[in-house]
């Protein structure tokens, strides 16, 4: 399987991205939307992009006009996936548009296009069911922004053949960018597995321990080793993708995440986070802020609790031989920023202490039951 012609649907944040990396490793890119003023943005956006490589010479500024001139933007879908060995889908998450999308593009797409979902929480199989090659149908989730998150999750759905599954692998490689395969098409895959229910679990130990925002954050960041606080994350994220992967999650498997209310509340309220000025945080300008956080408040508050959550996700995936803890790790490093490797801050405060903690929430709530996997680990 030979990939040199890619179209990617969807020119938004991520779509523009995707475009953008797979020009620099020197593929033909077609960048497909619904209308051209949404194309005519995000080619603005890719050249300002390239623009700036050049003048930190990271590129030459021959090099940025060969990449730029890689790039087709087109709103004719037909002509867009004409010769097309790879398609990239990015549009929104929400699965009625995704099929929708599908049952156009499958009844004008070359018989050797292979298809690819960028999502980050709906269900591969699901979407590649709805499609007339749900063995060439596969899970490619770049991380925002493309151009500087190395991580890419790979997720095979249940009919995708082993052929693709190591295509996929070797194109992920060829645009500069880190593979880690989720083996089976699980809720959340496994960055937004490990991360959505957390911010949850935050704010539950927020009620059990009337904790402040700062001590919770700052413990996060000093004590577990996170680029930032959870609640800060949070509100880089954006509650309105945290809620609606909270929703997809939640939907199919119950054991994910414990969704606590104040989430849907901000969403509601419209407090996206950094974007709309006020999340769990108020923040002041258009400059992206960092909250104030030190390793004295760490002090304060004992993140066992949420330690407690994190690997018992992750100890989920091993359990469901979705991934392992070395997969595990990578996609933490690359994917959220972690500086320690998770089960290494686990042995730091005891895996007995972290077990007996879950069996202490378990009593209140089954949600909180250790995997077998932690358990057999202390």
């Amino acid at each position: 399987m030979t990939i040199k012609n890619i179209t990617v649907l969807g020119s938004g944040i991520m779509g523009h991205g995707i475009a953008q990396v797979s020009a620099m490793s020197g593929y033909n890119v077609v960048l497909r939307d619904i209308e051209k003023q949404f194309l005519d943005k995000a080619m603005e956006k890719i050249k300002w992009s390239l623009d700036k490589l050049v003048s930190k010479q990271k590129i030459t500024e021959e090099q940025g006009k060969e990449i730029f001139a890689r790039i087709t933007p087109i709103v004719d879908l037909a002509e867009a996936l004409k010769d097309c060995d790879l398609m990239i889908e990015v549009v929104p998450e929400i699965m009625d548009l995704k099929k929708k999308v599908y049952a156009e593009v499958d009844k004008v797409v070359p018989e050797k296009t292979v298809f690819a979902s960028n999502t980050s929480t709906l269900p591969i199989t699901e979407i590649a069911n709805t499609t007339s090659r749900p063995e060439r149908f596969i899970g490619i989730h770049f991380f925002n922004p493309p151009q500087l998150m190395k991580l890419v999750e790979v997720i095979p759905g249940q009919k995708t053949s082993k052929d693709l599954v190591d295509t996929t692998i070797n194109f992920v490689k060829s645009v500069s960018k880190e593979p880690v395969v989720c083996k089976r098409d699980v809720p959340g895959f496994i960055v937004n597995r490990l991360f959505i229910p957390l911010v949850h679990e935050a704010a539950y130990a927020m009620d059990r321990t009337g904790a402040t925002k700062e001590e919770i954050d700052s413990a996060v960041k000093f004590t577990l080793h996170f680029p930032m606080g959870i609640f800060e994350l949070a509100d880089f994220t954006g509650m309105d993708v945290i809620h609606k992967a909270t929703i997809e999650m939640h939907s199919r498997d119950k054991k994910v995440i414990n969704p606590h209310p104040m989430i849907e509340k901000l969403y509601n309220e419209k407090k996206l986070g950094q974007k709309s000025g006020e999340g769990f945080y108020k923040y002041s300008g258009e400059q992206y802020e960092r909250i104030n956080l030190t390793e004295e408040l760490a002090k304060k508050f004992n993140p066992i609790q949420l330690l407690g959550n994190i690997l018992n996700n992750a100890a989920w995936l091993i359990t469901n031989k979705a991934s392992d803890v070395q997969e595990i790790e990578k996609a933490l490093l690359l994917g959220m920023g972690l500086k320690k490797p998770l089960f290494e801050t686990a042995k730091g405060f005891g895996m007995q202490d972290i077990v007996q903690e879950l069996q202490k929430l378990a009593r209140e709530n089954k949600f909180y039951e250790p995997d077998p996997y932690l358990v057999s680990l202390k």
